[in-house]
């Protein structure tokens, strides 16, 4: 089989997956990115998540991940959904409705990678569903699939932004896709609708100690008084940024039965969820990305929402 043929392999697989967009890159080191991510690392923007500034050469280079890679193979996949928790009921990122992601995805990403193997003999790689040190965004960008909003995002023109991102890297030289242009233009509604003003005034800058989604995931110490009257009823991740983005009015139901949200956990109102114990939590939410943050981060969130 021929280059050409190879990527046409490849997109097809992705799409018979059920993965909503595929991308190409050529396996480089992210030199410009590289700098980005220094300079963001030494403005401390990623606040107790020191894990980001680990590995960084392995982040921007994808050949210290895979040795020998030639092709990063960058995916979408669709999450959004029209339902919608209790009106009262602390929120919850509409990501984390249904089963963990990382589950999902990782057996869709071996299954990949098998069939390349059959398809096309011995290739060697790696696949990644936010678990590694891949700049995933970098590298969706990089092979078409949208382009980095103001809120850091990625953004696609047609689909909008409520897409998990997964990666193969592999050793298959492959055609290349091209990046495409912004198209956030003098549009400020994510800087605007941010409560915590984690988004830089000219944004495509994210202070992320500041985000309601690392504040309610990531920081594992009491949320700081100073956000606790911004939280705007986010009990874990948030969607603001993205629920105000113009381009997501062309979101449209994912159609992955994993992603259903389980009636009990549409059912809860506010008092539920200031009663619930541990084991309803673990009833509730077993198998969802709920689970990181554990009872006790839920608890810890809720308390610092100011009634």
């Amino acid at each position: 089989m021929n280059l050409e043929n190879h990527t046409s392999l490849v997109k097809q697989i992705a799409a018979d997956l059920g993965f909503a967009g595929v991308g190409i890159s050529n396996a480089e080191r992210l030199d410009e990115a590289a700098l980005r991510l220094e300079k963001w690392l030494n403005q401390n923007h990623h606040g107790k998540m020191g894990w980001m500034a680990n590995h960084f050469e392995k982040r921007v280079d994808p050949t210290k991940l895979v040795p020998g890679a030639k092709s990063v193979v960058s995916l979408m996949y669709n999450y959004h959904t029209e339902v919608t928790q209790k009106k009262d009921a602390p929120k919850v990122a509409s990501y984390a409705y249904g089963r963990d992601y990382h589950k999902v995805l990782k057996k869709k990403l071996v299954c990949f990678l098998d069939r390349i193997r059959e398809e096309i003999g011995d290739v060697d790689g790696r696949c990644f569903v936010d678990s590694a040190p891949v700049m995933e965004r970098e590298w969706a960008q990089r092979g078409g699939l949208g382009w980095l909003g103001k809120n850091t995002l990625l953004l696609n023109k047609d689909k909008g932004s409520y897409y998990f991102l997964a990666e193969l890297i592999i050793d298959l030289e492959l055609i290349a896709d091209h990046p495409v242009t912004d198209h956030c233009g003098t549009c400020t509604a994510c800087i605007d609708a941010c409560p915590t003003e984690a988004i830089s005034p000219q944004g495509y800058l994210l202070d992320a100690s500041k985000c309601i989604s690392y504040l309610t995931i990531e920081l594992k110490e009491n949320i700081p008084e100073e956000f606790s009257d911004q939280l705007e009823d986010w009990v874990f991740g948030c969607d603001i940024c993205q629920d105000v983005c113009p381009w997501n009015r062309f979101a449209k139901q994912h159609d992955e039965p994993d992603f259903e949200p389980r009636s009990a956990f549409l059912e809860m109102d506010r008092g539920d969820w200031y009663e619930m114990t541990d084991d309803i939590f673990h009833e509730v939410f077993q198998g969802t990305p709920l689970k990181r943050a554990k009872f006790a981060g839920i608890k810890k969130n809720l308390s610092a929402m100011r009634e």
